[in-house]
């Protein structure tokens, strides 16, 4: 089955990298990866996160962009809270963080992951407007450059990322940034 946005369910569908200031990345990544415009959700905050266990409150500003069927994701973290993106930074400064996969079957996706030993580092449902969509960070450092978000694809979901990928068909290079 492919998404509304070109990739197919269960294959990469976006790469993810943290900035230190999304106004400074933004052009930047716009140019050398040929990606945009950039939809821009300031403040990101999930009602529901969990950080290596424990309940987090992590303050995230996110754009997202397409290049073809590949979606860019950039995250500044804003608070100097523990988070699955302050331990890359402070492990390896600022860039690439990780790959993310889409499921419409998440909890045997989960269950895969978790039997080839990669622990959930972050957890959260994205809310009313996602359907409550959740999405797992699983630490796969020890065996690739970065970690693996498991996406739970619902169609509301799909038609978010659906959209973000339109503005990008005829995008002229122009009016980077998109608000919603």
């Amino acid at each position: 089955m492919d998404t509304s946005f070109g990739q197919p369910v269960g294959a990469i569908c976006q790469i993810a990298f943290t900035v230190p200031d999304l106004t400074s990345a933004i052009p930047v990544y716009a140019d050398r990866m040929h990606a945009g415009p950039w939809l821009l959700m300031e403040h990101f905050r999930p009602a529901i996160q969990r950080y290596r266990g424990k309940p987090t409150h992590q303050d995230v500003s996110l754009a997202v962009a397409f290049t073809g069927s590949l979606m860019v994701e950039l995250i500044e973290q804003h608070d100097r809270g523990p988070s699955v993106y302050r331990e890359t930074v402070d492990r390896q400064g600022h860039g690439f963080h990780h790959f993310a996969i889409t499921s419409t079957e998440f909890d045997s996706a989960e269950a895969a992951y978790l039997a080839i030993g990669y622990q959930v580092a972050y957890a959260a449902r994205l809310g009313p407007a996602f359907s409550e969509a959740r999405v797992s960070y699983f630490d796969s450092t020890a065996d690739l450059p970065g970690m693996i978000e498991l996406i739970e694809l619902t169609p509301e979901v799909d038609a978010h990322f659906g959209s973000v990928k339109a503005l990008s068909e005829n995008w002229d290079g122009t009016d980077l940034i998109h608000r919603p």
